[in-house]
């Protein structure tokens, strides 16, 4: 287990903003120095900013690319490794057309895009700009690496430690955990003995974990009078079979993840994560980013597991559609309808969703993908089973979908 990120966030536009930030800075420092004493490794700190269309609402290009470029500068001097200027919002739908410029601009800034709330419905006309800013972002660089630093967010709440769905709803300043569990998934099924021992070993691992970071995280919010938000556990796996979530999915008897049973596994381990008791923000679900989870990575690469597997698995209170590596040539309108269900399924089932899709430049389904970049893992890109939408779901409307009773 590790502290994927001690994320802090801040409101610029506070009076005392950057006192506050100033604050955060020194509670990041304070957080690796307390917690490495204590065994846990902190591998980054980061800083999340209310969504950026709150800051300045312009249209003009320059102004957002000086603004990301700024506190960018901010958040590095103060020794933050990566910074979320927050998502595009449906109330101003030229924030969307900001984005890829401010990508281009920068080198650790990531963004989002909202394309659904529960309180403002599955917006149409968002889909279609968050699956035109994929397609632009691919063209950046020549493997596409720059969609690692966008995501269309479905339901997704303020607080989240996880980039790129992290960012701030208020003036005072707060802090939350992102933890690299899938290795305590793995070592408490390895051991178990029928499944009820296995959901209890897990439960036990995860609420001892809880209670030493939370008692550390206490202590910081009150030596820095920072509200500490809390937790997310959602089984954030490692490139390496000894921290991967397919690994601890196949523990439970899994021939390979993507074969029948794995729906069941999901279920089994997303259920473990509801009974636990600690204080928790973000997503707290299943983490499964194809690139990040070794063994994931390799049944994408064997085409055991696909696009369509991977949504069903978001039903189970998965975390989304994470690291998909797909085709370069898929278009903004195939793209629409994954952004589509994500958006539908968060809504349907009440639960928040991410889709962070980086179709590789001048790659087709099944052919070898490898970055030079410690967090991803080998594979193959996947197919797209999509097409153009038509009709109806073409339209301007935000829908408004329930969810279930």
């Amino acid at each position: 287990m590790k502290v994927r990120s001690v994320t802090c966030f801040f409101d610029p536009r506070s009076a005392q903003g950057y006192a506050h930030l100033d604050r955060l800075a020194r509670l990041a420092q304070e957080a690796q120095t307390l917690f490495n004493n204590a065994g846990i490794e902190v591998q980054t700190t980061r800083l999340a900013t209310v969504p950026f269309p709150l800051l300045y609402p312009t249209e003009e290009i320059g102004n957002a690319v000086r603004l990301a470029q700024s506190l960018e500068a901010d958040a590095r001097e103060r020794g933050f490794s990566y910074l979320s200027l927050g998502p595009a919002l449906p109330r101003f739908p030229a924030s969307y057309d900001l984005i890829v410029p401010m990508l281009e601009a920068t080198q650790n800034v990531f963004f989002g895009g909202v394309i659904a709330t529960n309180t403002e419905g599955l917006s149409l006309p968002a889909v279609r700009a968050c699956a035109q800013i994929i397609h632009r972002a691919a063209g950046l660089s020549p493997d596409g690496f720059a969609n690692l630093r966008f995501g269309a967010l479905a339901n997704v709440n303020a607080h989240t430690p996880f980039f790129p769905a992290a960012y701030h709803n208020g003036e005072r300043p707060a802090f939350a955990l992102a933890v690299e569990s899938a290795d305590l998934a793995l070592e408490a099924l390895r051991r178990a003995t029928s499944l009820q021992d296995a959901r209890q070993r897990l439960i036990t691992a995860l609420e001892d974990t809880a209670t030493r970071l939370t008692a550390r995280a206490t202590h910081l919010s009150q030596q820095f009078e920072v509200e500490f938000k809390g937790l997310d556990f959602s089984f954030a796996p490692y490139p390496a079979d000894w921290c991967s979530l397919a690994g601890a999915l196949e523990t439970l008897g899994l021939p390979a993840l993507g074969q029948a049973g794995s729906v069941a596994s999901a279920a089994f381990l997303a259920d473990a994560l509801d009974r636990g008791r600690w204080l928790k923000t973000g997503f707290n679900g299943l983490m499964l980013p194809v690139l990040e989870d070794s063994i994931l990575a390799k049944r994408a690469a064997q085409e055991t597991l696909g696009v369509k597997d991977l949504l069903l698995y978001s039903c189970m209170c998965g975390a989304g559609l994470d690291t998909l590596p797909l085709p370069g040539d898929a278009t903004p309108e195939q793209l629409e309808g994954v952004l589509l269900d994500i958006g539908a399924i968060s809504l349907r089932l009440n639960k928040s969703l991410i889709a962070r899709l980086l179709p590789v430049p001048g790659k087709h389904a099944g052919e070898a993908v490898q970055w030079d970049f410690e967090y991803f893992a080998p594979s193959r890109v996947m197919a797209l089973p999509a097409a153009p939408l038509k009709g109806l779901l073409k339209g301007d409307e935000v829908v408004n979908i329930q969810p279930r009773p």
